[in-house]
């Protein structure tokens, strides 16, 4: 059987372009064809890493790499892991949406049980990567499996779904501090301080605000499926309500900043964070799905930004 590229995906993705005939369902159904979700499960992870080394005043060594390497592994994986899970429990869902009847399991390409097996595959191999880092990381990774296995589930319960993405997809800003914040392997803690607390906030909100941008493409679908979400729950108020979820955002790493002790440049690169904010909202058509779509994407750069902004904080003028 073969594939064409996914809506969401671009034309020209790897997947598509060079990947065997026979694993290009799997790699979709794992969204490896489409990066920009695991850039944004990634991101907070390596905010969080960046974070502890900075209140902590560590050096980067080669625990610190691994640590950099592994969170874009596992990010990749738990993503891969996440979206199966996600497409097993929607696949009725997914039939009657346009944007997503051709993935891989609603199409048919792949059973609810294949796709299962996938989840317990690369969740192992996920784990393996797991046990290298210290017990107060390992404890919250098996943690954020409860939050992976509930979101699915949300769409049907609250109009707010998109919250308990963030909740998710903000975890590794809490794991990344913890796996950071002792430079040494399996058989010692780790801690969380307040500022990783209040980057995991800001990540949430962020999350708010990129994925209520990201729902404005299905939101006749999703009335026609009785799905919920924030873009449905806001309606004409979306423009206002995704200002409000980025301002929190900027807020609340501004003050991760400061309990830092950060200097000058985070906060001219916080400006640069709160200015792709702005554009993004000024340029919002709640009625352009194509746009929509475009910036959410661009909330890569958004992370990247802030990333940048703590990696660098204590360099001064």
């Amino acid at each position: 059987m073969t594939t064409a590229p996914l809506p969401d995906a671009t034309s020209d993705n790897w997947v598509d372009r060079h990947a065997p005939q026979k694993l290009k369902p799997w790699l979709k159904l794992g969204r490896f064809d489409r990066p920009i979700g695991t850039w944004l499960l990634l991101l907070p992870g390596w905010q969080g890493i960046a974070l502890a080394l900075t209140q902590n005043g560590k050096g980067f060594g080669w625990y610190e790499a691994w640590l950099v390497l592994a969170f874009a592994l596992g990010s990749a994986l738990m993503r891969g892991a996440g979206c199966a899970v996600n497409d097993i429990v929607d696949r009725d869902f997914d039939a009657q949406v346009a944007r997503t009847a051709s993935r891989p399991i609603p199409s048919g390409q792949i059973t609810a049980r294949q796709a299962a097996a996938f989840v317990v595959g690369i969740s192992l191999v996920s784990f393996c990567i797991l046990l290298t880092m210290n017990l107060l990381a390992i404890g919250l990774g098996f943690l954020s499996l409860f939050l992976v296995a509930a979101y699915p589930f949300m769409k049907r319960i609250t109009w707010w779904p998109q919250a308990w993405l963030g909740l998710t997809f903000n975890w590794g800003a809490l794991l990344g501090f913890a796996a950071a914040s002792y430079g040494v392997a399996l058989g010692m803690g780790g801690t969380v301080g307040l500022a990783a607390v209040l980057l995991y906030v800001g990540g949430l909100f962020w999350t708010l605000g990129y994925d209520t941008i990201y729902a404005l493409q299905d939101i006749e679908d999703d009335v026609m499926a009785g799905v919920k979400s924030s873009a449905r729950r806001l309606g004409n108020r979306v423009r206002q309500g995704v200002a409000i979820f980025y301002a929190m955002a900027v807020i609340l790493a501004g003050a991760a900043g400061y309990v830092v002790g950060a200097g000058p440049v985070f906060w001219v690169l916080l400006f640069a964070y709160a200015a792709h904010f702005v554009w993004q909202t000024a340029k919002l058509r709640p009625e352009n799905p194509v746009l929509a779509l475009k910036l959410f994407k661009s909330n890569r750069e958004a992370g990247l930004i802030l990333l940048a902004a703590i990696a660098f904080s204590k360099i001064g003028f």
